[in-house]
């Protein structure tokens, strides 16, 4: 491939990756497994000889077809996801073997429920206490279940060495992602946030980590240099709350358009998995990939202290100026959160903005006036 790599190479990975899975189904039977969540231990999906691809849904126009399963009142991100799935318009949906689900909610896990419906699907139990021995029992136990579920329904076996393996393939590949993000510690930050959005979300659907991680590479020696500051300082802004992808970037957008700059996303989409390193001083792999998972700082988890520890080091890291924690509708869990959030940036003396919104597009313009008062707090 070739040394230079731009924003427009990740936008086209989703494309190129349909059409590289497509042939390999065709030619090969090749297994593919549909992951929701970070949680899902990919390393077992590459150490079955498959092909792991996200699922979370990141768009409106799904959400009526979902709706005449599920409550309207319930998070779109669930119901988007439900929609892709039930209408077979998602293609890596529709390629997939197994679909891995997990609990991080009530409403995905009941939306599971449905799913099986049309695919094999494996829901992790997930324990929401994440500092107890008899938490990281039960989730060694939950990993090594899904590894056997996947022997099982991909006919292959998953060895220990196959699992090292592909250890070291995803911990390079989080490095290359992490060494992307930190490029916008500089001040001007080299990266939009929607070419940020672009990278970090769009290398979910890559069937070649060794690959995506060379694009990584590439792109962070491009912009190590920085860039040269042209006009005036726009306000840095760090967005956190729940996942945000391309389909949903609204708020960055409109951050954007106001004249500030998100140059961090604490979301599952960007920061919050890529310090997280699977330790190969463990003698069992699963063991080790335990220890990693559990360290997640989701909201499902309680309490869930490493969040506001890695939140006060984004704030200072990448010298943010305002934070924007973004909650969808119906998402409890976050939501309630919001509140340790607010916390947090108001002990820092940063202007903060709560807000809840969802897919559509009908609350943009409240959405702009409350960016744009956001943004002014830092330019007085």
């Amino acid at each position: 491939m070739s040394n230079q790599t731009t924003v427009e190479d990740f936008l086209k990975i989703r494309e190129v990756s349909i059409m590289r899975i497509k042939d390999a189904k065709e030619k090969s039977d090749q297994k593919v497994v549909g992951i929701y969540c970070t949680f899902c231990p990919q390393e077992l999906v590459l150490a079955a000889g498959a092909i792991p691809v996200g699922l979370c849904g990141t768009k409106e126009e799904p959400i009526a077809k979902a709706e005449e399963h599920l409550p309207r009142n319930l998070c779109p991100l669930i119901k988007s996801s439900y929609g892709f799935a039930v209408s077979d318009t998602c293609p890596f949906f529709h390629f997939s073997d197994v679909i891995i689900g997990e609990t991080t909610c009530d409403g995905k896990k009941k939306m599971f429920e449905l799913m099986k419906d049309l695919k094999p699907v494996y829901v992790m139990q997930l324990p929401h206490l994440n500092r107890t021995q008899a938490s990281m029992d039960m989730w060694i136990d939950e990993l090594r279940n899904l590894k056997s579920f996947l022997e099982e329904h991909l006919e292959t076996e998953i060895t220990n060495e196959a699992i090292w393996k592909a250890i070291d393939i995803v911990n390079r590949e989080t490095a290359a992602a992490k060494a992307v993000c930190d490029l916008n510690k500089m001040d001007p930050p080299p990266l939009s946030g929607l070419d940020l959005l672009t990278v970090t979300w769009s290398r979910g659907f890559s069937t070649d980590k060794e690959e995506v991680t060379a694009m990584l590479d590439n792109l962070r020696r491009q912009h190590a240099a920085g860039t040269a500051a042209s006009g005036a300082r726009k306000p840095r802004v760090l967005l956190t709350g729940c996942p945000v992808g391309l389909g949903t970037e609204k708020v960055i957008r409109i951050v954007s358009e106001a004249g500030g700059n998100v140059v961090a996303m604490e979301n599952c989409t960007g920061y919050k998995t890529l310090e997280l390193q699977t330790s190969t001083e463990f003698d069992d792999p699963i063991v080790a990939l335990a220890h990693k998972y559990i360290s997640i700082p989701c909201s499902c988890m309680s309490p869930n202290t490493y969040r506001m520890e890695l939140l006060e080091r984004m704030i200072d890291d990448f010298k943010v100026d305002a934070v924007i924690d973004l909650t969808w509708q119906a998402c409890h869990t976050y939501n309630i959160e919001a509140y340790e959030v607010s916390k947090l940036v108001k002990s820092k003396g940063l202007p903060h903005l709560h807000l809840e919104s969802d897919y559509s597009q009908s609350d943009v313009e409240s959405i702009k006036v409350r960016v744009e008062a956001l943004l002014e707090m830092v330019n007085q």
